[in-house]
């Protein structure tokens, strides 16, 4: 009987191990270990928001995978190395990290690390926006403290944002680096399994860490905006990458950053980066790229036309065009404001065009407010509710806007917003929720009961339109609205960034754009 029971413990001890380890192919004896890893968010240190851990829905161990198609049980990439999935947590853009919620998250994610060494190489998938409250640089931080438990053997290779922010610390402790060539970012998956393969390629070789890496700060801070590859010259500049990366020998990426415009910090700018073994083709495209960015950048515009909400308004409203868009640009949760700044709502509601049911049809998308949505659920579809919402983050601009209408819908459920209503008041549908939510996809709409495409205006909280928004507008504007992530970079209090930058020192000299050799990683020459 004893026998018995120790054979079963051990029995059950084993299926607990195998369990608890991350699911790979069999016969991977000879695969490359390859751990999974990472934290992305933007965050804005002109925004009173501040970012806990819970927003970053962080994954753990075999819940990473469903982050990528790409490694998914039968997508060829799977059956290449041997996975091990540690934590990657995504927040929403918002405001600056508790340095807690930033602590608790690394620490976590070294833990994991520690258990399952040893690694051939890492994906590490950041943004490169972060702010995190009491430190600079992040990104850095973080890649120099895994650094410090994989060592410097591994390799590894960091698939970024391109509106992240590349410090010499960060390209210095990574050995293949790459970011998304499209804003909007429609290529951020083929982004991160780029960089995946980029990784299997070098270690299957024994090629190993490429020998170069060129980086050139470049001193220009424009916001995404500004920089779409929608249109010039963010459009060209960006079609230059893709033939250097790929064609060049002796290149194994090369990518542009535009950085992150709504963070007061030193590593806030312009960079481009080229990693290969060929460092004259290495150099020399790195220092093309960054001379083409520069010589641009007078030519950079916003994607859409501009004004005031009054001049928007006033546009939107004698249109035939519908729907006609407008994007409440300075609170744009899908940058890092905090979502509930009332300003733009609360002049929508005065406009006497809007005060009666059959005025204008606009849908205004959105507004967080968890004491009005309780409200919405206790009167229910149909019933009346009465109370303020927004302005309990960011009240700078406005106080709380007096809501009182009609609850037209009630869904939970949402990732985000957790709770969602629609409350008409006059012929505007105002989106309330529970949490802060950004609303890009008509499907964000039409669960709510709301048909954007059959509204005369649509008012949403973003900057440029993401792509299912630009297919269904028939005209759009961008109003230069206040918040966090002011358009007018120039109503910015920067005191932190490195002078002088593009644009707010527009007569600046030519900058030196000669492409500076990053050490290898574990080297310190």
């Amino acid at each position: 009987m004893k026998r018995l029971f120790f054979s079963l413990t051990v029995w059950l001890s084993v299926v607990s191990a195998g369990l608890a380890q991350p699911s790979n192919p069999p016969e991977t004896a000879k695969l490359p270990r390859i751990a999974i890893a990472g934290l992305g968010i933007e965050s804005s240190t002109f925004s009173p928001a501040v970012t806990h851990e819970e927003a970053f829905h962080a994954r753990y161990s075999g819940e990473v995978y469903n982050a990528y198609p790409f490694l998914m049980p039968v997508a060829p990439l799977r059956k290449q190395a041997v996975w091990v999935p540690t934590i990657v947590g995504k927040s929403l853009p918002g405001g600056a990290v508790t340095r807690e919620a930033y602590e608790s998250l690394v620490n976590k994610t070294l833990d994991s690390l520690k258990k399952y060494a040893p690694y051939d190489g890492l994906f590490l998938d950041i943004h490169g926006a972060m702010s995190v409250q009491g430190l600079d640089d992040p990104e850095g931080d973080f890649i120099t403290r895994i650094r410090k438990v994989i060592g410097y053997k591994t390799l590894i290779s960091t698939s970024m944002d391109l509106h992240g922010n590349v410090s010499w610390r960060l390209a210095q402790n990574t050995d293949l680096m790459t970011c998304y060539r499209m804003a909007p970012h429609e290529d951020a998956m083929q982004t991160k399994e780029r960089a995946v393969v980029n990784l299997i390629n070098r270690i299957k070789s024994g090629k190993g860490k490429p020998a170069y890496k060129a980086w050139i700060p470049i001193p220009i801070l424009l916001p995404g905006e500004q920089t779409s590859t929608r249109i010039e010259p963010g459009k060209s500049l960006y079609q230059q990458v893709a033939p250097l990366a790929d064609n060049q020998p002796g290149i194994v990426d090369a990518a542009i950053w535009i950085g992150y415009a709504w963070a007061d910090e030193p590593r806030n700018h312009a960079v481009v980066m080229v990693v290969g073994d060929d460092k004259a083709n290495v150099t020399q495209s790195a220092e093309k790229l960054a001379q083409a960015f520069w010589n641009v950048r007078n030519q950079f515009d916003f994607v859409a036309p501009t004004g005031t909400l009054d001049e928007v308004l006033a546009k939107a409203l004698v249109s035939s065009k519908r729907p006609f868009f407008i994007s409440d640009t300075g609170d744009n949760p899908t940058a890092g404001g905090a979502g509930d700044v009332t300003w733009t709502l609360t002049k929508l509601l005065a406009r006497p065009e809007f005060q009666q049911e059959k005025g204008p049809s606009l849908i205004y998308a959105s507004i967080p407010d968890p004491e009005l949505v309780k409200k919405a659920l206790a009167a229910g579809v149909g019933g009346q509710v009465e109370g303020t919402a927004g302005a309990r983050v960011d009240a700078r601009f406005a106080p709380p806007v007096p809501i009182k209408g009609t609850v037209q819908s009630i869904v939970k459920g949402d990732i985000n917003a957790e709770v969602e209503v629609v409350v008409k008041v006059g012929s505007v549908n105002v989106i309330v929720t529970q949490k802060r939510k950004p609303y890009h996809k008509e499907i964000d709409f039409t669960r709510l009961g709301l048909n954007p495409r059959k509204s005369d205006i649509v008012v949403v909280k973003i900057g440029y339109l993401e792509p299912e928004l630009y297919a269904m507008q028939a005209d759009w504007i961008m109003a230069l609205t206040p918040g966090g992530v002011d358009q007018d970079l120039f109503r910015l209090p920067y005191k932190r960034i490195q002078r002088p930058m593009f644009p707010l020192d527009k007569d600046m000299k030519t900058p030196d754009l000669s492409a500076r050799l990053v050490p290898l990683s574990g080297e310190t020459k």
